[in-house]
């Protein structure tokens, strides 16, 4: 899979494209790549997504965007693992808020070479946000490109969204979250050195680097580990604030990972969150903090007996 910066593109060849933020790539933005994919092959067109980091409400107003669901690293790797061809990367600057939902549509037909493009039924675009899917269908069926639109994808009557998701996330409710991705919910990261708290506890601990200081969800997990070369490895998850240790609100993703002991630094992990536990307390010292980690294991140790 191709990867480039911007709007531009040295390969002429015609594509079939479609543009969004696909923060989480839930189950709707999943059928929609597929359309697309469909779409290019019967048109024998290559395959390209036009995304933009940062999510434009992160450059609009930081304080109030959504949590983040997936960095663009693990955007990409999903991208990749549905078979597209080209994502093209935009830098959601002051620049790019400023330009016209005519321009945008003229960029995508003259530079990347869209001879297809396929949008959500709701998708707005351009300065403003005042262009939309008329507007791309009329200028399209002026410059000579089809458009297409993607109907919400639904489960038990809830619309599959980035929103639906980080909502079942934050309300502990793992499995609505995993029919709405299709997936468990995962975090990845590199495995980067701590305080080695949890070592000093006798319970050592992997600490995924977050990109984001907004995770969706917080807690204490039952979660699965993947690295490239160590399979899958079972564990208990830590992720947030530690209120017991700290006094920053900074969140933090550890991860105790049963009978293991390798020396694991500088590895990408992927973290996937199978059961909520409990919600992060406070303790008033940290013998108490190791006693209630040892019902933690004990308890997820539990959950993946009665659920092999």
């Amino acid at each position: 899979m191709q990867i480039l910066r911007g709007l531009y593109s040295h390969d002429t060849q015609p594509v079939a494209l479609t543009i969004g933020n696909f923060d989480g790539v839930h189950l709707g933005h999943q059928a929609l790549l597929n359309e697309l994919l469909a779409a290019a092959e019967a048109r024998s067109l290559r395959s390209a997504v036009v995304i933009f980091e940062p999510h434009p409400r992160e450059f609009f107003d930081p304080q109030q965007a959504p949590a983040r669901l997936t960095s663009l690293r693990e955007k990409l790797e999903f991208f990749s693992a549905l078979g597209l061809d080209r994502v093209h990367v935009c830098r959601f600057n002051a620049h790019f808020a400023q330009m016209s939902a005519v321009n945008f549509i003229n960029v995508l037909h003259g530079k990347l070479s869209a001879k297809f493009v396929l949008i959500g039924d709701d998708f707005r675009f351009g300065s403003g946000r005042s262009g939309d899917f008329g507007l791309m269908e009329m200028i399209g069926a002026k410059q000579g490109f089809a458009v297409q639109s993607v109907h919400s994808v639904k489960h038990d009557g809830v619309r599959i969204s980035s929103t639906a998701v980080r909502a079942a996330l934050a309300a502990g409710q793992l499995r609505s979250a995993q029919r709405y991705l299709g997936r468990h919910y995962s975090i990845s990261g590199r495995v980067v050195h701590g305080d080695g708290m949890g070592k000093k506890l006798g319970f050592p601990t992997a600490n995924i680097q977050l990109k984001h200081n907004r995770p969706p969800l917080s807690g204490i997990y039952v979660v699965n580990a993947h690295a490239e070369g160590l399979g899958v490895l079972r564990g208990v998850a830590s992720l947030g604030v530690r209120p017991t240790v700290k006094h920053d609100d900074k969140p933090v993703l550890e991860v105790h990972l049963f009978e293991f002991s390798q020396q694991i630094y500088g590895k990408h992990l992927r973290v996937e969150f199978l059961q909520k536990l409990r919600d992060e307390e406070k303790y008033p010292d940290v013998a108490t903090l190791a006693r209630h980690i040892a019902l933690d294991v004990e308890q997820a140790k539990k959950w993946f007996e009665q659920h092999d």
